[in-house]
């Protein structure tokens, strides 16, 4: 009749293991990162005769939804208004966990001088109660997985509306894009 047929671990093993590597590329498949700027906070004003630049603090909400940690070293986030530089923000060297969140408290400094360039529109904006913010920042970093390091680069768009007055964040768009080095 039939014949009986055997269980081949060899096979089993096999399949399993195909499984596995199919579940850890899946998985493993690198993620743009998210950047969600959470407050602007006034620390003081610095006279920049015949202008007043303003300091802050930027607390900008980081996510990594990768499967590995990263390092990056020190970088600076450039802030734009109407189409001109209007400050910058250093972005310390540091680390973030696999799948994990952190909050980046980033000292900025805005300049008077930018503003007064463009003191019709900023008048305009304050009466409107809506400024519109564009940032730029590159952050280039390795991820370690295993024992070989990864060279990556994430470049960040954000278009923020916040109200000059009270300095609320309105609403804001980011776009993050990751681009993976393969070679080390």
């Amino acid at each position: 009749m039939g014949k009986e047929r055997r269980f081949c671990w060899g096979s089993a093993l096999v399949g399993a293991a195909a499984a596995a590597t199919t579940a850890l590329v899946m998985t493993a498949k690198p993620r743009n990162p998210t950047f969600h700027l959470v407050s602007i906070d006034l620390t003081s004003f610095k006279l920049n005769f015949p202008f007043v630049d303003a300091e802050t603090i930027l607390t900008v909400h980081v996510t990594n939804p990768n499967v590995v940690s990263i390092k990056y070293p020190d970088t600076t986030m450039s802030i734009f208004y109407a189409g001109s530089l209007l400050g910058s923000a250093p972005v310390q060297a540091g680390s973030q966990p696999p799948r994990s969140c952190q909050l980046l408290r980033l000292p900025a400094r805005f300049s008077g001088l930018q503003l007064a360039q463009h003191g019709k529109k900023f008048l305009s904006d304050v009466g409107q109660r809506e400024m519109v913010l564009d940032s730029t920042v590159d952050i280039r970093g390795a991820a370690k997985v295993m024992w070989w390091n990864h060279k990556f680069k994430v470049h960040v768009d954000s278009h923020v509306i916040v109200d000059p007055v009270f300095l609320d964040v309105i609403d804001q768009e980011n776009e993050s894009r990751l681009e993976v080095f393969v070679k080390s």
